[in-house]
């Protein structure tokens, strides 16, 4: 897994333009699909056809863009300033090495002597080593969007660090989950595993992907923050505690009914799990639940902490967890709920 967790990390997909993730995605689902689908605005999805005669149809969200920036203005003197794509962290982006959708390489700094209580969109510009703006033109050029380079690290035990794990690593769940699907001879439902693009700035690629799927049960994967890190605020979310399932968000109440369904299936088949309740932030579950006339929506998460940084760290035992429970939800019988 952690090969896989670092192929998909690598590549640089900015939202609105996922491009070259969406390629690797491409590649690593292809064995497993019966069927795969690049809507208009970009989204990616993997179709595999249900056994059970009580088939649902049950769409999979994980977005595979990231937070980053795009050229708005090269100066004079070679510098380029930019603008925040999604959330940004302005402190924790000072002084990272970015890279551009192009391969191009650069720092992100602010001007000199910014105070640290200052540091603001306007106050950074990017260094790609470029003398002037006629040299910085020939490598760069208005509307290019980069990010802070990618990559991952092995930490203490099970635990991992980097970026953009929000939201790459629910893309490695569906694949992985997908391959598990596959070697139990296929889902009993009709699965719609959809590689969402520009979630970071309004949730929007998994609105026309929800549109076209029409599905019966939505359940997104995404990241969730965590209450364990020094100082945070009080969360019932922990590092190794296994998946989340989220019961709200700031932009959804998940339907209680599927919430105690994957309750029930994780119990049932001791896959470790804690609940999640998410005061700030959304996720692709709020777009599948209000599409035409409603889905049923949930959300697996992966416990997260420091997210939209450069060091976002994860649990691979949680990633695990999520894995087996995006499975059983796979293969549930939802009759009972709809």
């Amino acid at each position: 897994m952690y090969n896989l967790i670092k192929k998909i990390l690598k590549p640089v997909s900015v939202s609105g333009r996922e491009d070259n993730v969406r390629g690797v995605i491409a590649e690593e689902i292809q064995p497993y699909a019966d069927s795969i689908t690049i809507d208009r605005m970009g989204n990616l999805i993997a179709f595999m056809e249900g056994k059970s005669a009580s088939k649902k149809k049950v769409m999979y969200a994980a977005h595979i863009d990231e937070i980053g920036f795009m050229v708005t203005y090269i100066e004079e003197n070679g510098f380029i300033r930019a603008n925040a794509i999604g959330g940004i962290n302005f402190i924790s982006a000072a002084f990272t090495r970015v890279e551009f959708e192009n391969g191009v390489r650069g720092i992100l700094v602010p001007e000199a002597g910014t105070p640290a209580t200052d540091l603001k969109q306007d106050k950074f510009v990017v260094d790609i080593g470029a003398k002037n703006r006629r040299e910085a033109e020939r490598l760069v050029s208005i509307g290019d969007t980069f990010a802070v380079v990618s990559g991952v690290e092995k930490l203490a035990g099970t635990r991992i660090c980097g970026r953009p794990i929000d939201d790459k690593i629910g893309a490695v769940i569906l694949i992985e989950a997908a391959k598990k699907i596959r070697e139990m001879g296929g889902p009993e439902n009709d699965i719609y595993m959809a590689f969402t693009v520009q979630e970071e700035v309004g949730l929007r690629g998994s609105k026309t992907a929800s549109y076209s799927v029409m599905p019966d049960i939505g359940i997104a994967l995404d990241v969730t923050g965590t209450g364990d890190s020094q100082g945070a605020k009080p969360m019932a979310i922990k590092l190794g505690g296994g998946a989340a399932i989220k019961i709200k968000d700031a932009s959804v109440v998940c339907d209680r009914a599927l919430v105690e369904k994957m309750k029930s299936l994780a119990s049932d088949n001791k896959v470790k799990y804690q609940l999640e309740v998410l005061t700030a932030g959304g996720t692709d579950t709020a777009s599948m639940q209000q599409i035409a006339g409603g889905a049923i929506a949930g959300c697996i998460s992966i416990p997260t902490r420091y997210i939209h940084s450069s060091v976002e760290t994860i649990d691979t035992n949680d990633v695990k967890e999520c894995v087996k429970l995006t499975v059983l939800t796979a293969n549930a019988d939802y009759s009972d709920i709809i």
